[in-house]
């Protein structure tokens, strides 16, 4: 058991979350009773994870996509209301975390995605949101563009997206999970064979043929299931709470 100011404290700290520009408040976003014994983990804060938790008899759900993004309608009405309305009525709390959440070096979802992947990560760079989230790193086994898309698809369960580069054998990566996409200009100059992240937009696919860069997109959700798992289990560990993983699958 912990208290959720404890919970809140010790996480904030261990992600740094003070040291990120980021798009929506870390940390706690709605507050609910004032101890903590069960811990519910999702990847986005949707009405399907909250009565998923609920049912599991949450005290506190812990995300990566949680809510109040800048420059969303701030009003509370219809989804918005009713999400609050599960959290509020049930007295559960809201804990968030969504860059410090990418760039932790061991427990963050890029560090996490090299893990699956089988990659040694050697290195980090700039997206000017605080500290460096994206990483780059060597292949454990140079692998083909097809092959490495292959292995992807093993790891993650997702067919990635892949737009096929110069090199006939892939040796090193950069990557940045979630919408990471219109850092490829970045990747690009890091001399990479490989750039993944999980979204891409129109001009993404011009990039990469005009730079001979391999592109892979593996999916928003796909590559940023595993941050939270590895958190929500430090934090059951650290403070001997019940946790559980709530996977609600998501195409994007």
């Amino acid at each position: 058991m912990a208290t959720l100011n404890d919970l809140v404290s010790y996480t904030d700290t261990l992600l740094n979350v003070g040291a990120f520009k980021d798009y929506c408040p870390n940390g706690l976003q709605v507050e609910g009773r004032p101890q903590v014994h069960t811990l519910v983990s999702g990847v986005s804060a949707s009405a399907r994870l909250l009565d998923a938790a609920l049912a599991l008899k949450a005290d506190a759900i812990l995300v990566h996509h949680g809510y109040f993004w800048k420059g969303e309608d701030a009003r509370i009405v219809g989804y918005k209301k009713q999400r609050l309305q599960r959290l509020l009525s049930a007295d559960v709390s809201l804990i968030a975390y969504h860059l410090p959440l990418d760039a932790h070096p061991e427990l963050g979802n890029n560090a996490r995605l090299a893990q699956m992947l089988d990659i040694n990560i050697t290195g980090a760079f700039d997206t000017e949101s605080g500290p460096k989230l994206g990483l780059m790193g060597a292949l454990a086994q140079p692998r083909s563009g097809e092959e490495f898309a292959e292995h992807i698809e093993r790891a993650l369960g997702r067919t990635p997206l892949h737009v096929a580069g110069a090199a006939a054998q892939l040796k090193t990566i950069a990557w940045c999970s979630g919408g990471a996409q219109g850092y490829i200009d970045r990747a690009a100059a890091l001399g990479v064979d490989a750039y993944l992240t999980g979204e891409v937009s129109e001009y993404t696919v011009h990039i990469a043929r005009e730079t001979g860069l391999h592109f892979f997109a593996a999916g928003h959700h796909a590559t940023e299931r595993y941050g939270v798992q590895a958190l929500g289990a430090h934090l059951a560990q650290r403070f001997g709470l019940r946790h559980e993983y709530v996977e609600i699958d998501n195409p994007a």
